[in-house]
């Protein structure tokens, strides 16, 4: 009984190692700033962010990816896309996330508009 015991309380604690170091990490997020960025690294808190192709890109961010997008976005002022673990933020979530942006709602508002061209 207490060799099961024993077995169980290991089992139980690898599968809540595992699932305790990927909720940490986030994986790959890229923001997309309204603005041509003027920056080649960008630092929010701990998190290094590399410009490539005209959107900061950064790894293994411990945060929750409207935390990341915020930041990111008080930093270079409102994005026009920003996507967190190959997942593309809806208009909302990308709106919820400009609001913090450098400039306030009314840059992120211009950009918006500016981003989607009518057809």
């Amino acid at each position: 009984m207490i060799r099961m015991l024993a077995k169980s309380v290991l089992a139980s604690a690898a599968l809540l190692a595992s699932f305790g170091a990927h909720a940490q990490t986030n994986g790959a997020y890229v923001a997309t700033p309204a603005e041509t960025p003027t920056k080649t690294v960008l630092m929010t808190r701990d998190t290094p962010w590399m410009l490539r192709n005209g959107a900061y890109v950064a790894t293994n961010a411990p945060m929750r990816d409207m935390a990341a997008c915020q930041l990111v976005a008080r930093s270079t002022g409102a994005l026009t896309a920003f996507t967190a673990n190959g997942q593309a933020f809806d208009a909302v979530a990308l709106d919820t996330c400009n609001a913090k942006a450098k400039g306030g709602k009314a840059v992120a508002a211009k950009a918006s508009a500016n981003a989607a061209p009518a057809n």
